[in-house]
């Protein structure tokens, strides 16, 4: 994609594209910034985008979870469950068993997510190795 450089003050037809990761006036009125920033704080992690994506398919008990995200912590695993919970990307249900069966699935809002964050997925398994090389030449060339 090729970025376009316009000058101040220039005027041309609305433009289509993601917003630029600075504050922009009128995308919120409580002083924070672009809303990029504040949905990348959120699932710009590791581990919520591992969630995200293994939760995807179906709901998951959280062990069953857990396992599926090699090097997650249980208390790293349940931190960012809440906080997936919290802003309304992940539903966490308790079915009234001995032990209870707590299960976590996405919401339609984490559905959503779900689409651009495999996007991205599918990008990274497509250009890791690419991207490895430019490392080492550019590391090379240090």
């Amino acid at each position: 994609m090729n970025a376009r450089i316009k000058p101040a003050g220039t005027r041309t037809e609305p433009d289509t594209a993601v917003p630029l990761l600075h504050t922009t006036a009128g995308f919120a009125n409580d002083g924070s910034s672009c809303p990029i920033r504040e949905v990348l704080d959120r699932v710009g992690d590791t581990w919520s985008i591992l969630v995200i994506i293994n939760l995807q398919e179906q709901p998951v008990r959280f062990n069953a979870l857990k396992r599926s995200i090699e090097g997650i912590s249980q208390r790293m695993l349940t931190v960012t469950l809440r906080s997936l919970e919290r802003d309304g990307l992940v539903t966490r249900t308790v079915r009234p068993t001995t032990p209870p069966e707590v299960e976590y699935g996405l919401t339609e809002l984490g559905q959503s997510i779900a689409v651009p964050i495999s996007s991205l997925g599918s990008w990274a398994a497509s250009n890791r190795d690419s991207m490895r090389r430019a490392r080492e030449a550019f590391d090379l060339q240090s």
